[in-house]
Order: C-alpha cells, then sequence, then structure tokens
C-alpha cells in the first residue's frame, strides 16, 4: 500500500481562528476546517468555484448564504453547492468544524 500521508496536506493556518487539513486523490477532496473564534460579525466573502462540493457540519453552527437566501445550519446537517454558484458563509458559535468534500480537486487547497 502506498504512503497514505501523501495524499495529505499539513494543518494550515488559513487566516485567525481559521485551520484547515486537506486529504485528496486523483477526482475527490477532504478538507475540515475548524474555525476557534466565532461568532462571525458578517459573513466571509462570496466565493465561487468549478469544483462540486458537499460540506458537513461536525460541530457548532453557521448560515450558509447562497444569494439572498441564509440558512441556518447545525451539528449533524450537511449541504451541498453546485458547480460556479455564489456562496459563503457565517459562523455563529465560537467553535466550527466543517468537513467539505470537492470533486474535483481544489488544487488552490494544495499547500505543497
Amino acid at each position: 500500500m502506498e504512503n497514505p500521508s501523501k495524499n495529505e496536506t499539513k494543518v494550515e493556518k488559513v487566516e485567525e481562528g481559521v485551520f484547515r487539513k486537506v486529504y485528496y486523490l486523483n477526482n475527490i477532496m477532504t478538507a475540515i476546517l475548524d474555525y476557534t473564534e466565532g461568532p462571525m460579525d458578517k459573513p466571509d466573502p462570496v466565493h465561487t468555484h468549478e469544483n462540486e462540493q458537499i460540506s458537513y457540519i461536525a460541530k457548532g453552527q453557521l448560515f450558509l448564504i447562497i444569494g439572498d437566501k441564509k440558512k441556518h445550519l447545525k451539528k449533524g446537517d450537511v449541504y451541498y453547492i453546485p458547480s460556479n454558484i455564489p456562496h459563503s458563509i457565517q459562523i455563529l458559535s465560537k467553535n466550527v468544524r466543517i468537513v467539505d468534500s470537492y470533486s474535483p480537486i481544489r488544487e488552490d487547497l494544495l499547500n505543497e
């Protein structure tokens, strides 16, 4: 068996209070994001990507924002984002863990 750690990144500090670790294969990627300094006063900037995304809320609460719609999500909830749909989140609790999966992989998240 190939060394599994070859297909993972180191924990990366994305910004103050936000940490990310990424696991990936050729066509799928999972990123674990930990937010440790919530709640946020305002949402993250809106962004898009060509990758399809499915996310699981492992800890905490947040708003998912797509267009002018805001959905309250909590631990155990799942959401999905089709390709190229503008979206954002706003962290509502002190600590939040999100498990994001992408297909195809997001090359921009690799910190190698």
